[in-house]
């Protein structure tokens, strides 16, 4: 168990993560199974924004530190995107960029979110995941194409599964790193 922030003098900060991707990637699954270590397969459109909270060990400019990762769920909607677009974004430490591997046109419009996000955030650290991995038999979008797009990116890439929990905590955390790195939350 970890020792509270407090006793140890350890850094504790709060970091905005903003999860974007197409309608039925997977955002609000992959969530529920960083947060909750849960799985339902019930597809439930996300409506507007969900703010969801997990603290997790890190470093923060290369010390131990407990961030607390206020993770936002957005609707993938493409006509919602320019409305929810400033408010969603604002403030953000860090993006997962996720596509669905059973779906090429989910791929491919990761270029418009990360144009969206460098419009609006700048340079913060993004991670793409490609979910849906357990879906071998179905699966267009290859690991080489998804490393591909985060070296063009300078992003890590991680191939996951929010059924049966590949990949995900991975993901999450080498997102919390990456905002450590920068230490600007």
């Amino acid at each position: 168990m970890a020792t509270p922030a407090i006793l140890t003098g350890q850094k504790h900060v709060k970091a905005k993560v903003c999860l974007v991707g197409d309608v039925a990637v997977g955002k609000t699954s992959l969530i529920k199974r960083f947060v909750l270590d849960d799985f339902d397969d019930r597809y439930i459109a996300t409506v507007g924004t969900k703010v969801t909270k997990k603290t997790v060990e890190s470093t923060w400019k290369g010390v131990p530190a407990t961030l607390d990762l206020m993770v936002w769920d957005i609707m993938g909607e493409k006509g919602f995107r320019a409305l929810l677009r400033d408010a969603y974004f604002e403030g953000s430490h860090g993006v997962i960029a996720i596509c669905d591997l059973t779906r090429k046109d989910t791929f491919y419009d990761l270029n418009n979110w990360v144009q969206m996000i460098r419009k609006q955030l700048g340079t913060v650290p993004i991670v793409f995941l490609g979910n849906k991995m357990d879906l071998a038999e179905r699966l267009v979008v290859t690991p080489e194409e998804l490393a591909r797009m985060g070296t063009i990116h300078n992003a890590s890439t991680f191939l996951a599964s929010a059924k049966t929990g590949a990949g995900v905590n991975e993901a999450f955390k080498a997102l919390a790193e990456a905002i450590g790195r920068r230490g600007e939350a």
